[in-house]
């Protein structure tokens, strides 16, 4: 069994005029992201939205020092980009979609996403979205630390940092093992 993890694909991260935002890589990236999305959800399979969300003023995240804020709490930054926010409004509520919120960069620190793998049996994750050197590593690292095979698809990732994104993609393959496709 496999699952489609889409990871913050939102207008902070994506949109020209986002808050922290890997702009053209980012955007171009949308197509694959749908086709993908839309091919899960065809099939029956899994597929979460793992979004990130920071809540204005929080001095004791640990993204503050790091980042300007990003995806608030309540804000159109944290929507989805583009058409993909159709999609997803256009199947949630189905029991194979789920909306996830996540605070730390892994899809998995501190949420309930690995229970919800197990319990349908889903040995396989499937990663698209943003930042590939940073979301989507932190992800794919817990991933392989708790066992399961990792896709990850080279062109439904991206990042602001175009080095970072390439090495990530290497890490991947090279370190965790996983399918680059």
């Amino acid at each position: 069994m496999k699952a489609l993890i889409n990871i913050d694909y939102t207008v902070d991260f994506v949109a020209d005029s986002g808050a922290l935002t890997c702009g053209n890589p980012g955007q171009v990236i949308e197509e694959k992201i749908i086709q993908l999305t839309n091919e899960f959800i065809e099939n029956g399979d899994y597929v979460v939205f793992a979004i990130d969300v920071h809540d204005q003023g929080d001095e004791y995240h640990p993204e503050t020092k790091l980042f300007p804020p990003h995806n608030l709490r309540g804000t159109s930054g944290r929507d989805l980009f583009g058409a993909l926010k159709g999609e997803y409004e256009k199947n949630k509520g189905q029991e194979n979609v789920v909306f996830m919120d996540k605070t730390r960069y892994s899809a998995f620190a501190g949420t309930d996403l690995e229970i919800k793998l197990r319990e349908r049996g889903i040995t396989e994750v499937h990663l698209v979205g943003v930042c590939t050197d940073i979301c989507v590593l932190h992800t794919a690292v817990d991933a392989y630390n708790k066992g399961f095979k990792i896709v990850v698809y080279k062109d439904a990732v991206a990042s602001f940092n175009q080095a970072g994104h390439e090495w990530a993609l290497g890490h991947f393959e090279q370190s965790l093992g996983a399918m680059v496709k």
